[in-house]
């Protein structure tokens, strides 16, 4: 019995190697970068070495049955055989649903961020307007240069005056009678002398008033 069993753990391990090769050499034919001979192997073992405990829940008397007898030990070496071949698939699956786990965290975490960017662009403003500033001097007179046309004054007024932080296009057209070419321009005269800014919100695009912006305007009264 015991040299039963020793041909048996012999027939496993020559089959789960076997069979982990051909796993190997067969994914190497797709799959260079990912294929591991050692991997393969121990997928091998580990399927070969599951063959008697299957054997045992199906009730199966493979295993006594073939003491002594040559086509027991062969059809128990198929057996083996093709559990160290099939291991492959059980591990493709689980390496291919790892790589699926980890991308989709990824791309979670990405759009985590981009959504955190977009709420701290979002939150600068109203962070802006009520935090105290060290600045606390009087307010000087503007520079002739600095000053700006009826038109952007209106639409700077109507962005530090009005009801919301973050103002519309629509919004602003219909405070400022402005059609929509002359506001845009404006809006990106008063952004681009920084004393507006704009936002990407989940609403469009928003603007808003900034630090800048409302000091000029504390200025000009």
């Amino acid at each position: 019995m015991a040299n039963h069993m020793f041909i048996l753990v012999i027939i496993i391990l020559m089959a789960g190697v076997f069979g982990g090769l051909l796993n190997y050499y067969m994914q190497v034919q797709v799959d260079t970068e990912n294929s591991s001979m050692p991997r393969s192997i121990m997928g091998g073992l580990a399927g070969a070495f599951l063959v008697p405990i299957i054997l045992y829940i199906v009730g199966s008397d493979l295993i006594d049955t073939s003491l002594g007898d040559p086509s027991g030990l062969l059809i128990f070496a198929g057996y083996c055989l093709i559990a160290a071949w099939a291991s492959r698939y059980g591990m493709s699956t689980v390496t291919q649903r790892m790589k699926q786990d980890v991308q989709l965290a990824k791309d979670k975490a990405e759009e985590t961020l981009i959504e955190l960017r977009l709420l701290q662009r979002e939150l600068e403003p109203m962070l802006e307007m009520e935090t105290e500033s060290d600045d606390s001097g009087e307010l000087k007179p503007l520079a002739p240069e600095e000053e700006l046309d009826v038109t952007t004054q209106n639409v700077l007024a109507a962005l530090g005056n009005g009801r919301y932080i973050f103002r519309s296009l629509k919004g602003l057209e219909t405070e400022t009678s402005l059609d929509e070419h002359t506001l845009s321009k404006t809006l990106g005269i008063v952004v681009a002398r920084d004393l507006a800014g704009k936002v990407l919100s989940k609403k469009g695009t928003r603007w808003f008033i900034t630090g800048k912006g409302r000091k000029y305007l504390a200025a000009s009264n």
